[in-house]
């Protein structure tokens, strides 16, 4: 069987994990084609990886007939224009999260994939995460009964450079951040979150109050099914990246998580000390890679059962109504009017 040929669109930080993957560590694909508009990034990147071909403008990789399938790493304001352009050149795409922006565009980027009728995969890492797939099944099975609360923090370990927390670039902390835990949530409670009401505020880096970002939030989230949710998110953990879901059922629990890199931990007379992980790389390595497989065999003809398109959607509307309630002060109710924006 031939190699699945992988073309990438972007090339910053996730690009860089992504296509590190497809060159040699995931069977059946090859990195054939990169793309960044940076002057200078895709021909570095093609010299470092070996990658045949790169370009500035990605229109162009999509033109190169070895590009079997893209994987699309461009900042989020981007997301939805990339999507329908390679949409309409017939190729599967597998997005990293958030989907997009607004509603509006993540409804551009939907009716484009099902115009063109191709497999979109969103960069929801952590279902690939054998603490959160284990979780599932447990939860799945019954092990804890019916889902009664959600809860879920997230640190992060600096505060991101001021140009990248601009909302227009990233969406802000709610979404840049929140997103992977909103997906969690409907993935594990098996319900859609029906309102939304945040607290919030720039607690320690005063800087981000120049581009219109904060630095700490607390959403709460209400169920379809009843069930009760708290979302923490942290751009100030200075200990660490700091991860960690639980979930309270009728009969049962389950935890996913934990600060510690190993399972060591050092006793001695001034007392107990265990490392943490300091890099999300550390902690979720292992499913970016995972998420990329399935991909590749989504797109040889396997059945697709990562995050959707429509998951995408789902989880950037709850962070928009987040965001919106942190401004305006009151709760909000789901689904969204119109194409919500921040």
């Amino acid at each position: 069987m031939s190699l699945l040929g992988i073309g990438c669109i972007g090339l910053g930080r996730m690009g860089s994990i992504f296509t590190r993957h497809l060159s040699g560590r995931v069977p059946g694909a090859k990195l054939v084609a990169v793309a960044d508009s940076a002057p200078g990034l895709a021909e570095r990147t093609a010299a470092e990886l070996g990658v045949p071909r790169w370009f500035e403008d990605y229109r162009e990789l999509l033109a190169v007939p070895d590009v079997d399938a893209v994987v699309i790493a461009t900042p989020a304001s981007t997301h939805a224009d990339v999507i329908a352009a390679t949409a309409a050149a017939g190729r599967p795409i597998f997005c990293e999260k958030p989907l997009a922006l607004t509603l509006l565009e993540c409804d551009r980027a939907i009716q484009a994939v099902e115009r063109a009728g191709v497999p979109c995969q969103i960069g929801f890492m952590r279902r690939f995460d054998a603490g959160y797939a284990r979780a599932k099944r447990l939860i799945d099975e019954g092990r804890i009964g019916d889902p009664v609360t959600f809860k879920a923090v997230g640190r992060d370990p600096m505060m991101p450079r001021l140009d990248y927390a601009r909302p227009e670039v990233s969406g802000g902390l709610i979404v840049d951040m929140a997103t992977h835990d909103f997906d969690m949530a409907r993935w594990l409670m098996g319900s859609q979150v029906t309102r939304v009401f945040t607290e919030g505020g720039t607690l320690v880096f005063d800087d981000l109050n120049s581009v219109g970002d904060f630095d700490n939030a607390i959403i709460n989230l209400k169920f379809a099914s009843g069930a009760l949710g708290n979302v923490e998110v942290s751009r100030n953990a200075v200990y660490g990246y700091d991860i960690r879901t639980e979930v309270l059922g009728s009969q049962g629990a389950v935890m996913i998580g934990t600060l510690r890199q190993t399972p060591v931990l050092l006793l001695t007379r001034e007392g107990g000390q265990h490392d943490v992980v300091t890099y999300i790389m550390e902690r979720f390595g292992d499913a970016y890679l995972a998420e990329i497989r399935q991909f590749v065999d989504v797109v040889r003809g396997m059945p697709a059962t990562g995050p959707t398109i429509y998951d995408g959607r789902s989880a950037t509307e709850i962070a928009l109504a987040a965001t919106r309630s942190y401004r305006g002060g009151w709760p909000l109710t789901l689904p969204l009017e119109g194409g919500a924006s921040i």
